[in-house]
C-alpha cells in the first residue's frame, strides 16, 4: 500500500493509516477488514485521494467516548452550576429580576447591552 495517513489511536499513539484503493478494497474485502480490525484503521482511496476510513470497533468506541461527555460529567457540571446559583447575591438578584416590572427589565437590558 503506497503512502500513509496519520492518526492518534485510542492509546494516544500517532500511527500510520495504510491506504488501499477502492477497487482493491472491493476485491479483497475480507483481508482488508481483518487488517482494520487488528490494526485500527485503513484508508480507502479513489484516484489516490482518501475517501473513507474503515476503523476497528475499539477505535470507534474511543472516538465516541472522546466526543460525548459521560452522564457523570454532565451531572457534575449541572451540580456546579446549581451550587453557583444558590449564592446569596445571586438569589437576591434573581428575586429582584422576577419582581421587576417589564419597563425596569427593559431598562436593565438596554444598560447591559450598552456596556458591551
Amino acid at each position: 500500500m503506497a503512502g500513509a495517513l496519520k492518526f492518534r489511536n485510542a492509546q494516544g499513539e500517532l500511527r500510520d493509516i495504510p491506504k488501499v484503493a477502492a477497487t482493491r478494497f472491493k476485491n479483497e474485502f475480507g483481508a482488508i477488514f481483518e487488517q482494520a480490525a487488528l490494526g485500527g484503521a485503513v484508508a480507502i482511496t479513489k484516484h489516490d485521494a482518501p475517501k473513507a476510513v474503515l476503523i476497528s470497533y475499539d477505535e470507534f468506541q474511543a472516538l465516541v467516548r472522546a466526543r460525548s461527555p459521560g452522564l457523570d460529567d454532565l451531572g457534575a457540571r449541572f451540580d456546579a452550576l446549581l451550587d453557583g446559583m444558590q449564592a446569596p447575591k445571586v438569589r437576591k438578584g434573581m428575586a429582584a429580576a422576577f419582581d421587576a416590572s417589564p419597563a425596569k427589565l427593559g431598562r436593565a437590558a438596554v444598560k447591559a447591552a450598552r456596556k458591551r
